[in-house]
């Protein structure tokens, strides 16, 4: 009997329908993910049960660095409780987070001016606009000018440099509101008195919707505790994020909130 022949099929298979899913999948993630901001130093925070989110707009960012982890140092905690800022205003361009930086800035100078009126910090318009691009910075107001005169590339590699006296905002335990204040202070009372101006000044003229979005951006720093975020390390002692809490309180920035990582409610807790 005659062996059967098999007719052989062939095992090609056309992948342009999958390949141009593909590709429309990965443009779709690339044009509505969040990336992530650079920030000058790299911390890990504690874990928490709670699910509550950190608003990715109308906010403001608090890092405190932790110690060294790299062995490179003689003293780990030399660079632990150096302070950054960022500013992070509305997605849309009513109060765009250019436009909320730029006012930050023009208060704080002038609060700071006023302290040191020997000493004056003067910045041009292009410093200024340098200022308004930046996603954290953390200089002392002395040093702010020669900042701004720098590159991207060393301004990222000054900041890294965590060694640097000239690098971190200066805080101290002052908490006499109505007396000389210290860098981080003069911020804060920037953060205050911008809030208060864009809620009772700048609704005039304004649509319903963007009324509506002003009205967002005092509540969220000022009213519910979601605009001041404080980031800090899990190893961070609590003494030296408590600094960072009495200046806010100080400040009569009473609501704000800490970073965490979510944990499960069952996972153990040192």
């Amino acid at each position: 009997m005659g062996k059967v022949k098999i007719k052989r099929k062939s095992t090609l298979i056309d992948m342009t329908a999958m390949s141009d899913v593909t590709v429309l999948l990965l443009t779709f993630f690339m044009l509505t993910s969040t990336f992530l901001q650079k920030e000058p130093t790299i911390v890990y925070t504690p874990s928490s049960v709670s699910e509550e989110k950190v608003p990715m707009n109308n906010l403001v960012t608090v890092l405190v660095s932790s110690a060294d982890k790299s062995g490179k140092l003689d003293d780990p905690s030399a660079v632990e409780g150096k302070l950054f800022i960022s500013f992070t205003g509305d997605a849309d361009s009513t109060f765009s987070s250019e436009k909320i930086r730029g006012m930050m800035l023009a208060e704080a100078i002038s609060l700071y001016n006023d302290q040191h009126k020997n000493a004056p910090v003067q910045l041009n318009a292009r410093e200024m606009a340098e200022f308004t691009k930046i996603n954290m910075f953390g200089v002392p107001f002395r040093d702010m000018k020669e900042f701004l005169d720098m590159s991207i590339t060393e301004r990222d590699k000054f900041q890294g440099d965590l060694t640097n006296p000239k690098v971190g905002i200066p805080i101290d335990g002052n908490k006499k509101r109505d007396g000389r204040l210290n860098d981080f202070q003069v911020w804060l009372q920037a953060i205050y008195n911008v809030a208060q101006r864009i809620n009772n000044e700048q609704t005039e003229g304004l649509s319903a919707e963007e009324r509506q979005g002003v009205q967002n951006l005092y509540a969220a720093l000022m009213r519910q505790g979601q605009g001041i975020a404080v980031k800090a390390d899990k190893d961070t002692p609590f003494t030296t994020v408590q600094l960072v809490f009495d200046n806010l309180q100080t400040m009569k920035l009473n609501k704000f909130s800490l970073m965490t990582a979510l944990k499960s409610e069952d996972e153990p807790t040192n």
